[in-house]
């Protein structure tokens, strides 16, 4: 479905010229984005042509996903105005933003608490949907400006009656805890399930009717403080349940209000892990050497703040980014100083409880996805064997991943019968979760395989890896 404008959309011609993308590429790139977030399209060059010569505006997120597929191209954000689509919806803009000023910090969060599934006030989960730009550019400002000033001088805030209806909501500290709890549930079932399951998908919703209330109520300092606290580990959560289920878009937006929230609450140690999940995503997507400046942007600030094991976590995502960037020698001292920061853990530290998921195994498993990106199978197989030497059931999603990376070790070592057999170990792990990372390093895995396609080992993976793999309709 689409609604005309009035003459041609000259602001989408010239911005497909600038990027050099035909009606045919835009399409494709547009269905493509749409079968990710499991929208079935059928737009063609001649649906794009309509969009540009008569000024037609498709409905629905497809104007964000033209958005969105121009600015991979010319890799930066493309806000809807710049293509001539401004009154489709103006969500692409929403949580985005890095506030100076304590209250526009809460109407920013709050409004991105409330959108739903297509982008309007409503209150959906805009994690599961929100198509959008994914642009590593857009953190560049939230790290700079935390970096500059990790927390705000006074958070305390009185709402008057004209602000709400009847009397204002006064916020104790059994409130902040009630958030706590929530989010203490939330990361066992993410680390159980993934991030797609329906237990973990209640954050937002939770986000939405019990954290805005309270950040819209009346709170001394110190509550106030314990509250952006809070609902900054859930909303750091929410933008890692996104990242896990393929909603970048989403997941960028969740933690730069994880950030924000963050340096209301002065707490420097969980703006860094907040800074540590960007650089874990925007590695993920490729970007190495942003990925290493919001690592090390979080080392900064905790330097003599930050226990052992959490400053030895943000030199491990650094090191992370390292690899993907290719720098071995790098990524080498960061996983050295990584492993002393970690032997230096007591178990009498106060290490905040977000961090209670990091332990040598977790180290292992990453220092193997580095020397994976750095291709040197022999270091990989050694890290992998420690990271799988106590499987566990509260992390069964780690433990599928480590499966894959253990098989990729395998096969670049030549030996194709034990990378199908890890394989399959890895589907079986990953149909019993809801996460589309899982799924991703999967289909890796099977692209490597496609040289011995013909081999029977090859051929049961891939017939069982089959289910994994179908786009839902």
């Amino acid at each position: 479905m689409s609604r005309e404008q009035r003459g041609p959309n000259e602001k989408l011609g010239a911005v497909l010229a600038l990027a050099g993308i035909s009606n045919a590429g835009l399409a494709r790139r547009v269905n493509d984005l749409g079968a990710q977030r499991g929208l079935t399209l059928r737009y063609d060059k001649t649906s794009v042509a309509r969009w540009v010569s008569k000024g037609m505006v498709p409905q629905g997120a497809a104007p964000h996903l033209i958005a969105a597929a121009i600015g991979q191209k010319l890799g930066r954000p493309v806000p809807l105005h710049e293509i001539g689509l401004a009154d489709a919806d103006p969500a692409p803009e929403v949580g985005l933003a890095f506030p100076r000023d304590v209250g526009q910090a809460v109407r920013s969060a709050t409004e991105l608490y409330r959108l739903d599934l297509a982008g309007r006030r409503t209150g959906g989960g805009i994690w599961q949907s929100l198509a959008g730009s994914f642009a590593v550019s857009a953190y560049a400002t939230p790290a700079s400006r935390w970096l500059i000033t990790p927390a705000d001088s006074s958070v305390a805030r009185e709402v008057g009656p004209a602000e709400g209806s009847g009397a204002p909501l006064k916020v104790g500290h059994s409130d902040v805890q009630k958030l706590r709890e929530a989010a203490e549930d939330a990361r066992r079932w993410d680390s159980k399930y993934g991030g797609g399951d329906w237990r973990s998908s209640m954050v937002p919703e939770c986000l939405r009717v019990e954290a805005a209330p309270l950040l819209l109520g009346s709170y001394s300092d110190e509550v106030g403080r314990a509250l952006f606290g809070a609902s900054a580990e859930l909303t750091r959560l929410a933008g890692w349940m996104a990242f896990d289920t393929g909603q970048q878009e989403a997941a960028q937006r969740y933690y730069i209000q994880a950030l924000r929230l963050a340096r209301a609450a002065a707490d420097v140690p969980l703006g860094g892990y907040v800074l540590a999940s960007m650089s874990l995503q925007a590695t993920y997507r490729g970007f190495g050497d942003e990925g290493v400046d919001l690592a090390q942007a979080a080392l900064e600030r905790n330097r003599g703040l930050a226990t052992a094991r959490t400053m030895s976590f943000f030199r491990l995502v650094e090191a992370r980014a390292h690899a993907r960037a290719g720098d071995a020698v790098a990524a080498g001292a960061a996983l050295k100083a990584a492993e002393s920061w970690l032997e230096r853990a007591r178990p009498g530290d106060s290490d905040p409880t977000w961090l209670g998921f990091y332990s040598y195994d977790r180290f292992a498993a990453d220092a193997a996805e580095c020397y994976r990106d750095l291709k040197a199978p022999r270091q990989v197989r050694r890290f992998t064997e420690q990271a799988l030497s106590k499987p566990t059931e509260e992390f069964v999603r780690s433990h599928g991943l480590r499966l894959v990376v253990s098989a990729v070790a395998e096969l670049e070592s030549g030996n194709l019968d034990a990378a199908c057999e890890q394989g399959v170990r890895a589907v079986e792990v990953a149909g019993r979760i809801s996460s589309a990372r899982t799924t991703e390093y999967v289909k890796d895995l099977l692209h490597r395989l496609e040289p011995y396609g013909d081999e029977p080992r090859v051929v049961e993976l891939r017939e069982r890896a089959r289910p994994l793999l179908v786009t839902p309709a």
